[in-house]
């Protein structure tokens, strides 16, 4: 690979920094990065603020998506520099979404460039920048999947030490209520909310989901928030409470849902089950591939858009998870140069 790859995916994230976009927020970057694209020779499509160019060999050939995020989340409390600013070390190269996702994402799209430049692939490649990924909007990438049509297979550019995640947790968010009978303290005439959502929390606790996974280990459950009560005199007739529910893949979301809401009488509602866990075969040929190149596999206990890809899929990039969502945020900058390059080794002379 030549130098000039990583040199210009170095000075892309190095802007990308520079141009704030909180998950929900991402316009000017979007259109920052529709120009970059076009000065750069490519057709380009966006919906929302999510951006993707293609390059097609013919109908009759397979799709392969290469896919990472534009957007961040809110600067935490903490940051010694300007999140804003692209600072740079021998090192390492330091701003908000230097590591989740920017890194993987020029990666990814310097890999695109070179193999777009490769007429005779078995298969179409679709580079899709996409937009809410860190808040799992309506306006993310389900709504660029619609419009570039059936994929075969995703790479989902993520920080994950250009290790391999075949599988990925899914996650459930519930609103639990538990009802009770409103009435004075004093008297004891009424039925105290706050006390049948302890029996059913002390459920929860307990709850087993029987089928474990190799990788990801069991379904877990929290409960995260809990509101009740508005004077002190009131024996509360209403207790709320949030229940954080990472699935594996053994379980849909819809049958998780069934067996944690025949567990407990209180009433049990999802905000979403769109975000599914994700599996592929440790025997996919691209699987075999990545192993074949010394790279390991695991399975990801974080949440990326391939829990909303209609596809068999992995997710691997440059960085450190553990760098997401932290003060001084960084990626080391020659594991951009080797996500490139890992890439490219990946997709070069694939058959899907």
């Amino acid at each position: 690979m030549s130098t000039e790859y990583y040199t210009e995916a170095l000075q892309l994230l190095r802007q990308l920094i520079t141009i704030p976009s909180i998950s929900g927020e991402e316009g000017f970057l979007a259109e920052f990065l529709s120009k970059w694209l076009k000065k750069s020779g490519f057709n380009v499509n966006r919906i929302h603020n999510n951006v993707w160019v293609e390059s097609r060999i013919s109908d009759d050939l397979p799709l392969i998506l290469l896919n990472s995020h534009m957007d961040t989340v809110k600067p935490v409390s903490g940051w010694e520099r300007d999140p804003f600013i692209a600072e740079e070390t021998d090192e390492y190269l330091y701003g908000l979404g230097s590591s989740d996702a920017g890194a993987s994402l020029v990666s990814l799209l310097m890999a695109f460039i070179e193999m777009s430049k490769i007429k005779d692939r078995s298969y179409n490649l679709v580079m899709l920048i996409s937009a809410e990924e860190e808040n799992s909007g309506p306006k993310g990438i389900t709504t660029a999947l619609e419009q570039i049509g059936e994929i075969d297979f995703a790479i989902v550019g993520e920080p994950t030490e250009l290790q391999m995640a075949i599988c990925e947790r899914g996650l459930i968010v519930l609103d639990c209520t538990a009802h009770g009978v409103a009435g004075h303290v004093a008297h004891k005439n009424g039925e105290n909310a706050i006390l049948k959502a302890i029996k059913d929390i002390k459920k929860l606790s307990e709850l087993k989901f029987k089928k474990s996974s190799k990788l990801l280990g069991a379904v877990q459950l929290e409960v995260t928030q809990i509101e009740a009560g508005y004077q002190h005199n009131v024996m509360p007739d209403v207790c709320k409470f949030v229940v954080d529910v990472r699935t594996n893949e053994n379980y849909t979301n819809e049958k998780a849902l069934q067996i944690i809401d025949k567990s407990i009488e209180s009433e049990v509602k999802a905000r979403s089950l769109r975000l599914k866990a994700s599996f592929i075969d440790p025997e996919h040929s691209l699987v075999k591939k990545a192993q074949e190149i010394g790279i390991s596999t695991f399975g990801s206990r974080t949440m990326s858009d391939q829990a909303l890809i209609p596809a068999p899929s992995v997710k691997i990039g440059p960085g450190k998870s553990s760098q997401s969502h932290k003060a001084d945020e960084h990626i080391e900058k020659l594991q951009i140069k080797d996500g490139i390059e890992l890439y490219i080794n990946l997709l070069k002379d694939y058959i899907l």
